[in-house]
């Protein structure tokens, strides 16, 4: 995942609240060429990690589950006159604003200067956009500010927690545009975050910035995920 350095950062801090070394750090961020010069507001690759759905995907007994842990249970569609129309915000639905960009690379949507591409931060690592990617969405649907911009999955949650304009809610009561977070691995950061796309053959499908290509870089993609869920946001403005 990425990380935005904040002002009084070090980078010791930095790799302890992330439980890596600080030559780890530097050696994944090769423009760190003194640890004791870090700048503000510049973000920082975190070691051995990727943020986005593999081609070949952490294998489980079941496609994901609702609760904040890392325990799966099977997907069920959503029951008749469940509501799965699209959320919108003041400017728009974020599922609709993330499928304008299917098929980007996310290293070059991000050069764009105006839309998504302009909110993401140019700064994080072509592997690792996946709340970047979510965040822009959100800011470009009106539903988010920029300082509600996280590059961490982990951030966004907390700011999305923290707004009383959106709820946390079941999988089941999903609809088009709401914001996924997922458990990809054993650590405390080993998550993903994606846009709920509605129902396909009675299986949920998302839509995000994941590791799809060969050199293990994001591009936006849909498709459906085999992890735990650990929130589903709706936004309720």
């Amino acid at each position: 995942m990425g990380y935005r350095i904040k002002s009084g950062d070090t980078l010791s801090r930095i790799a302890s609240v992330n439980k890596t070394t600080v030559s780890a750090l530097m050696k994944s961020n090769p423009q760190i060429k003194n640890a004791n010069n870090i700048l503000s507001g510049a973000t920082l690759k975190l070691p051995g990690q990727s943020d986005g759905f593999e081609d070949a995907p952490i294998k489980r007994s079941g496609a994901g589950s609702t609760k904040s842990s890392d325990k799966s249970s099977t997907f069920d569609a959503p029951s008749a006159g469940s509501s799965s129309s699209g959320v919108k915000g003041p400017k728009g639905n974020p599922y609709e604003i993330a499928n304008q960009h299917k098929g980007k690379n996310a290293g070059a949507l991000k050069l764009e200067k105006k839309g998504v591409g302009a909110d993401m931060d140019n700064g994080v690592g072509n592997k690792v956009n996946c709340a970047n990617f979510v965040s822009a969405c959100l800011e470009q649907a009106g539903m988010i500010t920029d300082r509600q911009h996280s590059n961490l999955v982990s951030g966004l949650q907390n700011n999305l927690d923290k707004d009383k304009n959106f709820k946390r809610v079941s999988l089941q009561d999903a609809k088009k545009g709401d914001v996924v977070s997922m458990k990809t691995g054993p650590g405390a950061e080993d998550r993903h975050v994606v846009i709920f796309a509605g129902w396909k053959n009675g299986k949920p499908e998302f839509i995000g910035s994941n590791n799809r290509n060969k050199d293990g870089t994001q591009k936006i993609t849909t498709g459906p995920a085999n992890y735990p869920i650990l929130s589903i946001h709706q936004y309720r403005g």
